[in-house]
């Protein structure tokens, strides 16, 4: 299985970007996806996670500016950021949970110039 990240780059503080995880080699959908981010010197930190009902949860953080969505039939993900802010710098991963095995993507940097 594998995880494809693209949309990441440079971006000025207010501004807006467009996240998507692609994931392939597995006939099943994943239970849950989510996008997770690790700033320099950081811990990894939840940003947002769906499961393939539709149940959502957005780290406090950026409730309110990120909007995580899926096709579970394209078995894609994305992330909608916007009103973006310096401290959301990071490099965001793709995450995707099938029962008990757990996959990663190799992430998409997210630079927010103040």
């Amino acid at each position: 299985v594998q995880l494809v990240e693209s949309g990441g780059g440079l971006v000025q503080a207010g501004g807006s970007l467009r996240l998507s995880c692609a994931v392939s080699g597995s006939i099943f959908t994943p239970d849950v996806m989510g996008w997770y981010r690790q700033a320099p010197g950081k811990q990894r930190e939840l940003v947002a996670v769906i499961t393939s009902g539709g149940r959502i949860n957005y780290a406090d953080s950026v409730k309110g500016r990120f909007t995580i969505s899926r096709e579970n039939a394209k078995n894609t993900l994305s992330l909608q950021m916007n009103s973006l802010k310096p401290e959301d710098t990071a490099a965001y991963y793709c995450n995707a949970i099938f029962t008990r095995l757990e996959y990663w993507g190799q992430g998409t940097q997210v630079t927010v110039s103040s």
